[in-house]
C-alpha cells in the first residue's frame, strides 16, 4: 500500500492464486488489481469521485488497475508522478507495467492477466489483445522467478542516476534498471555492485529520495556512491 502524489490510498492485490477463474479481467472483484480509496474521513472511507468505474454497472468502484497478478510493489516517480508496476508472473514471465501521469497513471488500465503473462498468450498461440497494455519490460524464469518493483531514482546524492527505475527478483538476488523514454524502457542495465547475496523482498526510498534494499534476511542495504 502507499498514498499517491494525490494523497489518495493506493492497495494493491494478488489475484489469489485464480489464475483460471476469471478474476483478474473481472471488475466486480477488488482482487487482481490496485485500488485507490480516500482514507481522510475520521471514520472508514470514501471512494474518490474520478475513479474510473465508479459509474460502471457491476464494477467495484474502488478499482483504479486490473489485470494483474499480483503487484509486488508499485511506485510513483515523485518527480513525474508516473506509475511504475512490478508484476509477479506465474509460469514463465516476470514483468514491470507503467503508465505516465499523462495518460492517468493506471487509471482504468487492464494489464492484461490472466489472458497475457508478459507479452505472452497464457493459453495457446493466440488471444484477445485488444484493451490489454503490455508491459514495457519482462524476463523469463531462469534470470529470477518473482519480480521485486522498486523506485525511480529522484535523490540527491547520484544526480547521475536521475529517472533511473531500479529494480530486483526475489530468486534472482540481482538488481537491475532502466530508464523510461517515449513510452520505452531504454538504458538497461545489471548493477552488480548492489547485489546483497540475499532474497531482495522490497525497496525503501527516504523523504530526500534516496534508495534502499531489503532481504528476506532482515537486513537494509542504502545505495550510495561508491
Amino acid at each position: 500500500i502507499l498514498f499517491g502524489p494525490d494523497g489518495y490510498l493506493y492497495i494493491g492485490l494478488g489475484d489469489g492464486d485464480d489464475s483460471d477463474g476469471g478474476r483478474g479481467q473481472s471488475l466486480s472483484d477488488p482482487l487482481a488489481s490496485i485500488l485507490r480509496i480516500d482514507v481522510s474521513g475520521a471514520t472508514g472511507y470514501t471512494v474518490p469521485p474520478d475513479n474510473p468505474f465508479v459509474a460502471t454497472s457491476g464494477a467495484r468502484p474502488e478499482v483504479w488497475s486490473y489485470g494483474l497478478r499480483n503487484p509486488w510493489r508499485f511506485s510513483f516517480d515523485r518527480a513525474t508522478r508516473d506509475l511504475y508496476i512490478g508484476d509477479v508472473g506465474e509460469r514463465r514471465w516476470e514483468e514491470v507495467n507503467y503508465s505516465s501521469a499523462a495518460e492517468g497513471a493506471g487509471r482504468g488500465i487492464n494489464y492484461g492477466w490472466a489472458v497475457m503473462e508478459g507479452s505472452s498468450c497464457t493459453r495457446g498461440a493466440g488471444c484477445e489483445t485488444e484493451g490489454l497494455t503490455f508491459p514495457v519490460l519482462e524476463y523469463e524464469h531462469p534470470a529470477g522467478c518473482s519480480v521485486t518493483g522498486g523506485y525511480v531514482y529522484r535523490g540527491a546524492a547520484m544526480p547521475g542516476l536521475h529517472g533511473i527505475y531500479f529494480y530486483s527478483d526475489f530468486c534472482g538476488g540481482w538488481v537491475r534498471s532502466f530508464r523510461m523514454e517515449g513510452g520505452v524502457a531504454l538504458e538497461k542495465m545489471d548493477w552488480p555492485s548492489l547485489e546483497t547475496g540475499g532474497f531482495v523482498t522490497s525497496f525503501g526510498e527516504d523523504a530526500a529520495g534516496e534508495l534502499y534494499l531489503l532481504t528476506e534476511e532482515g537486513e537494509v542495504y542504502k545505495i550510495v556512491q561508491r
